[in-house]
């Protein structure tokens, strides 16, 4: 730091210290969420899936990130043309062109990074990689002239309405010094501790993100950039990828807040732990949901393996019956003259069929234990999945006491 006293952003952004102190502030719901997110990052990755399963996920998820990456500086597609840009079928009116080529530019760019991990078990933070990343975000599409893809800016930028970004002939160095500091001591995580490795792989991600928006090294992407980059970090450390995306989501769901923190982050003289509690926060909560429907997804399918070992007989009658029972949706009742139209299979297997067999259906499928039946109608017990969660108190008069809970 002593080398660079004389540039001139340590007059007009003072801010920019290269240095992060936990120490002095930072409350115990930072470092609560922070442990959540471990926790939850370790259960995801251990959590086994169908292939088939698994690389559907990851579809979703990558459009997602992708899709809110772009969002928050200003695209309008939604998530499922987002996950048709991912499977390469997306196909949008002219007008909306350019919208896709910015939303492809930062699928194809998430893509590159997880494969350079995968390839290399690292992603290199480095000038040039920021370069090679910015390009990628900006690939055949229209910017302003003071704009050039992939190469730092050489003139001034302003950020909305108030911000403006450090001195153009001092980004280059403090691209450089940001590098050097990140890839240091200070965010180390070659020792054999996960948590204390975890710890340091968020907080390098996110504090690389913030430089990045200081900073403004580029005309044009420096968004994109930045949040290519924290995903870069978050999958070297190991975090599924799947579970890397979720911060975008975050910052764009609470796109408001997300400037503002930002902005707080400036003008406080470059205080952190606010933005670093905001994205810790948002991490557990996007991990909560990622979980959620992961367990969905597991209890469907061992719900099917369940319900086929329940009818070992090929018989006709036998497949009808566990049709019926898996076309039940989950946590709801179906009137009783509504359960042989719940799909075509169901409406073939019942169209020569009397009231009678219906009836007949439903006794031996309660007597396996597999539906409940009341006055409000039929419902799959799928809760016999759930062998180690409470049961609902007896009597309870709640309609929802099946629905099942959420992981905590």
């Amino acid at each position: 730091m002593a080398t660079d006293i004389a540039r001139e952003y340590r007059t007009t952004h003072p801010w920019i210290t290269f240095r992060l102190d936990l120490t002095k502030g930072a409350p115990w719901t930072f470092w609560n969420d922070v442990g959540e997110a471990h926790s939850k990052c370790r259960h995801l990755a251990r959590t086994p899936l169908p292939p088939a399963m698994a690389r559907n996920m990851e579809r979703v998820y990558l459009a997602k990130g992708a899709r809110a990456s772009a969002a928050i500086e200003g695209n309008t597609l939604n998530e499922q043309q987002a996950v048709a840009a991912v499977e390469g079928t997306l196909e949008v009116p002219e007008s909306q062109e350019y919208l896709q080529q910015e939303l492809e530019n930062v699928i194809k760019a998430l893509a590159s990074v997880e494969a350079e991990v995968h390839q290399t078990g690292r992603f290199e933070l480095t000038p040039a990689k920021l370069r090679e990343l910015n390009d990628r975000v900006l690939a055949d599409l229209e910017v302003e002239d003071h704009a050039s893809p992939g190469e730092f800016r050489d003139g001034p930028i302003a950020v909305g309405t108030v911000y403006r970004g450090a001195p153009a002939q001092d980004c280059e160095h403090l691209v450089e010094a940001m590098c050097d500091w990140l890839n240091g001591p200070d965010f180390s995580t070659a020792g054999d501790d996960h948590a204390q490795n975890f710890l340091r792989a968020f907080l390098r991600a996110v504090t690389a993100h913030v430089y990045i928006a200081w900073i403004h090294p580029f005309g044009d992407g420096n968004g994109r950039t930045a949040r290519l980059v924290e995903f870069g970090i978050l999958t070297e450390a190991g975090i599924p990828s799947v579970a890397a995306h979720l911060l975008s989501n975050h910052y764009n769901t609470t796109r408001a807040n997300y400037y503002r923190q930002l902005d707080h982050a400036s003008k406080s003289g470059g205080e952190l732990i606010p933005f670093l509690c905001y994205a810790a926060q948002g991490f557990v909560g996007e991990l909560q949901e990622q979980l959620n429907d992961v367990h969905e997804l597991i209890v469907n399918a061992t719900w099917i393996n369940y319900v086929h070992s329940r009818f070992p007989d090929p018989t006709a009658t036998a497949r009808r019956q566990r049709e019926l029972v898996l076309a039940l949706p989950p946590d709801e009742w179906v009137p009783r003259d509504r359960l042989t139209a719940l799909n075509p299979r169901l409406a073939v297997a019942y169209a020569t069929k009397k009231s009678k067999t219906v009836t007949r259906d439903l006794n031996v499928l309660e007597r396996l234990e597999l539906i409940e039946r009341s006055s409000k109608g039929v419902r799959a017990r799928r809760e016999v999945m759930l062998s180690f969660m409470p049961r609902a108190v007896a009597g309870a008069e709640n309609d929802n006491q099946h629905v099942f809970p959420a992981i905590e």
